[in-house]
């Protein structure tokens, strides 16, 4: 199986500094649900591992959080891509979950799902320093996209973060990484042919 494993707010879906509370304020970024379709259509199967602490924090419920998941699957299909599986913690920065980024909870969440003992090879995209430590904690391949909160990093700080998390690959959205993927699997397979 050819499995990546995406952050959800600033990676797939515009951030918000006072969160995403609701499907009205759940908007895809530019080019993010057409990069979505490209990897299901390359053969990759696409799934979320997301920190939600507005449950903990009374800002929506589950009904609100699944309409919000609800939303994301129907633009996905409107573009012939869809998410497998969301993997989502609830739980507040002061609650000491394992599931919370950077902690690997949701990463070794969705390695059992999928029955993998790790997600070594397994590409793992985000927008910040947690969405990478928690992926490469679970063994994950890092790749930081420069949407959401990486946006406003500079030359500096992104080199600083690259630092703390090595191997890390920057690419400047989603669909920038799609394409990078993508290439890299054709010359992949063009190699072993060849």
């Amino acid at each position: 199986m050819k499995l990546i494993v995406l952050d959800r707010d600033g990676t797939l879906n515009e951030d918000r500094d006072d969160f995403v509370k609701s499907p009205d304020e759940w908007l895809p970024l530019p080019g993010a649900l057409e990069a979505v379709a490209r990897l299901n259509r390359a053969g990759f199967t696409v799934a979320v591992a997301t920190n939600q602490s507005g449950l903990a924090r009374g800002l929506f419920d589950l009904a609100t959080l699944d309409a919000m998941h609800g939303k994301m699957q129907s633009l996905l299909a409107a573009h012939g891509g869809r998410v497998d599986r969301i993997a989502w913690c609830p739980h507040g920065p002061e609650d000491g979950c394992r599931c919370r980024k950077p902690r690997p909870g949701l990463f070794e969440q969705l390695a059992a799902h999928y029955g993998l003992a790790t997600l070594a090879g397994v590409p793992v995209v985000g927008d910040t320093l947690r969405d990478l430590q928690a992926g490469t904690a679970a063994g994950g391949e890092p790749h930081l996209v420069r949407t959401g909160k990486a946006a406003q990093m500079g030359e500096a700080r992104l080199a600083q973060l690259c630092a703390q998390v090595p191997g890390t690959r920057v690419h400047a959205d989603l669909a920038a990484f799609a394409d990078w993927i993508i290439a890299s699997q054709g010359a992949g397979s063009r190699g072993a042919q060849g």
